[in-house]
């Protein structure tokens, strides 16, 4: 019998417990607008990806028509605009984050992503011209989204970079203080950061990757707690594993399938698909929610990162079973701000930003969508980017700093985005001082292990 059990079971998880598209974002190279013009290279970007993306929007919610499977985002990902912009005699990165938004707007899709520089060994002109851009470029454009990578496993950490993107961040929220800093939100500092995640703030189009893909997000946050909550409450952990696997491997499967159709559609190759689950502020649909369906009392309990390490790993498993073309960042997010069982915890005060940073060590990302009092100060900000840093240096992962600083506000108050963004409960900060430490510059050596060709 064909595998009917699966079916209904996967169709369950689309109608009772959230399993979505996350995102199909088109990735797309920018090499070739290149020019020593300005209005001519902004021409380029803006023909190339009406050209490509016209369609995007259409096609995906055509499928989810078709196959009953909700596509939640659609969205672009482009070059490292560092790269294509320092091309020009006269650069204007603010002009270029313009044309972005404006192409976006005009084929629909919510998010551009690829404002963005790879600075973890050093930076070029261009990319000091893009970095010092950003908090303007993100407070004039609505779609368009930045990342910068600042350190990996066989560069070390780029100390200059980190407290350059502290005093950034720091910008880019008060500069849009009257939005709730969202500029911050539309911004993530990144060690060992994947050139073909779908996911935004921190999609691009890497250097290696072709002149068009279609790389696809699936989540199902929800579908996996469904999953546990209807095992017998005495299954051991390695029952609860392969339980977590059979579900990552159906919600892997869906997700290809959508995503191939689409890319088929579009006539350009099917990139990889991201097996990580992202939740929502939606209840049900909350990361966190798996832990207490695993046993915790709550996210914060100690257990969580263990728990947490468990998830990532099966989740990966399952779905690695499912595609041979697995890719961007794969495991499970702990953004607070976008699952309702984190900002629970923070709003009780069952997670800190130290329990975050462990938890860190064992997942996808980092600290993820976290709001700060408005006050911290910009070397605190660097010593956070730089303890995550770290973390993804010497496991060889990535990791990410996503971090609000909530101008005007302090700890116990909160930040309101909406939609898939959410709710931030400010946190506490340590208020023992970084300064001295990140203040010395230069390159945290890459670790030993690093020397392994």
């Amino acid at each position: 019998m064909i595998e009917e059990n699966n079916i209904l079971e996967t169709i369950n998880m689309i109608k009772l417990y959230n399993l979505d598209i996350r995102t199909v974002t088109l990735a797309l190279s920018l090499r070739d607008c290149i020019s020593e013009d300005i209005d001519r290279l902004c021409d380029n970007i803006y023909t190339k990806i009406k050209k490509y993306a016209k369609n995007l929007v259409s096609y995906a919610d055509e499928l989810a028509d078709e196959y009953s499977i909700p596509i939640i985002n659609k969205r672009i990902s482009v070059t490292p605009i560092s790269i294509i912009g320092e091309s020009c005699k006269n650069p204007d990165y603010v002009k270029i984050a313009k044309v972005l938004d404006m192409a976006a707007k005009e084929v629909g899709v919510n998010f551009v992503g690829g404002f963005s520089a790879l600075v973890e060994k050093g930076m070029t002109k261009g990319d000091e011209l893009l970095i010092e851009s950003i908090p303007q470029a993100l407070a004039q454009t609505q779609r368009v989204c930045s990342s910068v990578n600042v350190a990996s496993s066989k560069a070390g950490i780029n100390m200059d970079a980190v407290l350059k993107m502290a005093k950034i961040i720091k910008e880019s929220a008060i500069l849009t203080k009257d939005n709730d800093c969202i500029g911050a939100a539309k911004l993530v500092v990144f060690c060992n950061v994947p050139g073909d995640n779908p996911f935004m703030a921190g999609a691009f189009c890497g250097i290696g990757e072709s002149e068009a893909a279609l790389n696809v997000g699936v989540s199902g946050p929800g579908a996996v707690r469904a999953a546990i909550l209807a095992m017998d409450n005495k299954s051991d952990m390695s029952e609860l594993a392969n339980k977590i696997k059979q579900t990552a491997y159906k919600i892997t499967s869906t997700g290809e399938l959508i995503g191939r159709k689409i890319s088929k559609r579009l006539d350009i190759p099917f990139g990889v698909i991201d097996l990580s689950l992202a939740p929502t502020p939606a209840v049900g649909d909350s990361v966190a929610g798996i832990f207490q369906a695993m046993g915790l009392e709550h996210a914060g309990a100690h257990g969580t990162t263990a728990a947490l390490a468990m998830l990532n790993d099966a989740v990966k498993k399952g779905g690695i079973m499912a595609s041979s073309h697995v890719g961007g960042l794969s495991g499970a997010f702990i953004p607070v701000s976008e699952d309702a069982g984190m900002i629970e915890a923070a709003q009780k005060e069952y997670i800190n930003i130290q329990k975050l940073e462990a938890m860190t060590s064992v997942c996808s990302v980092g600290l993820d969508m976290i709001a700060i009092p408005g006050n911290t100060p910009e070397n605190t900000i660097a010593g956070m980017i730089a303890d995550e840093m770290a973390i993804g240096m010497i496991n060889k992962k990535t990791t990410a700093v996503r971090i609000i600083p909530a101008i005007g506000k302090k700890a116990g108050q909160s930040v309101h985005f909406g939609g898939l963004l959410g709710d931030a409960p400010i946190m506490n900060v340590s208020n023992l001082t970084s300064d001295n430490f990140v203040k010395r510059g230069g390159r945290i050596p890459a670790p030993i292990h690093s020397l392994n060709n």
